[in-house]
C-alpha cells in the first residue's frame, strides 16, 4: 500500500490525527483516542522520506535549518492535512491533522444557525473562536466565512498558518494568504490587508501583542475581523487578550476590545455517549451590558452570571450546553460533570432532567464546585 493510499484509508475511517514516529507503529487518533495501526514499527529510513514527499524546496531548507517545519499537504479527492515535521532522537517525525475541506462537512458545525447568521451579517468588529487544540475552531471559522461568501458581496482576506480550508469565490471575492509562502508574519500581513480594500479579515490565530494590536485596529477602522485563541472559555479569553498588551496599554486596549467585540465562541469536543465526539460551546455576544462589564475590570468577573442571564440574547454557558446535551442523551453524566465550570450547578441541572424523565441521576464523587476563573 502506498502512503497516499494509506492516508485515504485512515481518513475514510474517521481519523482526525496521524502520528508517524520512528521505532513505533503508526498511531491514529479516532474519536479522540490514540491507537496503533498494526504492530510493525516504522524505521528511521522510512520516516526520513516524508521530508522529500511532502516538502517543497523552501520547506526543505527551513527543515534543515530549524529541524522542524509546518506545512499543508493535499491529497486531491481525499483531504488536506496540516503537518508538523520535526526531529526527535535523531530521526524524523510527523503529526498530521486532517482538515475538513468538504463543504458538506462544514454543515455539521454544531453552532446554532442563528448564531452563525448573527456573526455572518455583522459589518465590523471582532469575533473570536477559542478552545484547546483539536476542538474544531478552524472548521467553525470556515463555516462562518463560507456563509459570508455565499450570502454577501464582500472582499474577504484570510491569513493562515497553513491554509486549511480552500474557499472558492461565490458571491464574495476571497483571497487566502499562507504564512511562510505568501507572508512572513500575521501582523505584517494584517497591516497590509488593511490596504487591500477588505470587508472581512480572518487571522488564523492571535498569539502575540503585535497581532492583537493590529486586529483591534482593523476592527476599529470598520472591518469585520475573525480569529482564534487557545483559551478554555469566554471569560478567560477576555483576560488572555488583555494579558497580550503591556501594562501601560491595557486600560486603552480594554476599552477598544470592549467597543470592538461582536462575540466570542469557546468550544470543546467531548466523547459522545453514542460514539464519536460532540461539540460543547459557550457563546458570548458583545451586547451593551457585556461591553460595559469588560470595560471595568472590577465587573469582568461577573461575566459568567451575565451569560447565564442572557439566553434570550442567544448566549449560553458551557454548563447550560452540557446540561442540554445530557438531556438529549448525547453525553454521559461523568463526562459532562467532569467538564463543567460549576460541577454543583451541573449536578442540580442533571437531577432536574433525570427527575423529569423518571430516572435516578448517577452518583459521582465529582461534586466540588469549581469557581469561575478571575
Amino acid at each position: 500500500m502506498t502512503f497516499p493510499e494509506l492516508l485515504a484509508q485512515l481518513v475514510s475511517q474517521g481519523a482526525s490525527d496521524i502520528h508517524i514516529h520512528a521505532g513505533m507503529p503508526l498511531m491514529v487518533r479516532l474519536h479522540g483516542r490514540l491507537q496503533p495501526i498494526g504492530q510493525s514499527k516504522l524505521t528511521p529510513q522510512w520516516t526520513a522520506t516524508l521530508v522529500d514527499l511532502m516538502c517543497d524546496e523552501r520547506q526543505k531548507v527551513l527543515f534543515k535549518q530549524r529541524y522542524q517545519v509546518d506545512i499543508a499537504y493535499s491529497l486531491p479527492g481525499v483531504a488536506r492535512f496540516r503537518v508538523n515535521l520535526f526531529r526527535q532522537r535523531g530521526s524524523v517525525s510527523a503529526v498530521m491533522r486532517v482538515i475538513n475541506s468538504d463543504e458538506e462537512k462544514l454543515k455539521i458545525v454544531s453552532l446554532p444557525q442563528e448564531t452563525i447568521e448573527y456573526f455572518r451579517d455583522q459589518e465590523k468588529g471582532l469575533v473570536l473562536i477559542t478552545g484547546p487544540t483539536g476542538s474544531g475552531k478552524s472548521t467553525t471559522l470556515a463555516r462562518i466565512l463560507d456563509e459570508i461568501n455565499r450570502t454577501h458581496d464582500k472582499m474577504i482576506i484570510t491569513i493562515e498558518d497553513p491554509i486549511e480550508y480552500l474557499h472558492k469565490p461565490k458571491k464574495s471575492v476571497i483571497v487566502q494568504r499562507e504564512l511562510g509562502s505568501d507572508t512572513l508574519s500575521f501582523d505584517e500581513a494584517l497591516i497590509a490587508a488593511m490596504r487591500q480594500d477588505p470587508d472581512v479579515i480572518m487571522i488564523g490565530e492571535i498569539r502575540n501583542y503585535e497581532t492583537a494590536a493590529a486586529a483591534l485596529e482593523a476592527a476599529q477602522t470598520g472591518h469585520l475581523v475573525f480569529s482564534t485563541m487557545h483559551t478554555l472559555d469566554t471569560v478567560r479569553t477576555v483576560n488572555r487578550m488583555m494579558d497580550l498588551f503591556p501594562p501601560h496599554e491595557r486600560e486603552v486596549a480594554r476599552i477598544l476590545f470592549a467597543e470592538s467585540l461582536v462575540g466570542i465562541v469557546s468550544q470543546r469536543l467531548l466523547k459522545s455517549k453514542g460514539g464519536g465526539r460532540v461539540a460543547v460551546t459557550e457563546i458570548l455576544k458583545g451586547t451593551l451590558r457585556i461591553r460595559d462589564m469588560i470595560k471595568d475590570p472590577a465587573k469582568t468577573y461577573g461575566l459568567y452570571d451575565a451569560l447565564r442571564e442572557s439566553r434570550l440574547d442567544g448566549m449560553q454557558t458551557f454548563d447550560d450546553h452540557l446540561a442540554e446535551l445530557y438531556g438529549q442523551d448525547l453525553l454521559d453524566y461523568e463526562t459532562a460533570i467532569s467538564h463543567a465550570t460549576s460541577r454543583q450547578s451541573f449536578k442540580v441541572a442533571a437531577m432536574r432532567i433525570d427527575q423529569e424523565r423518571g430516572q435516578t441521576t448517577p452518583t459521582s464523587g465529582l461534586t466540588q464546585v469549581i469557581e469561575p476563573a478571575s
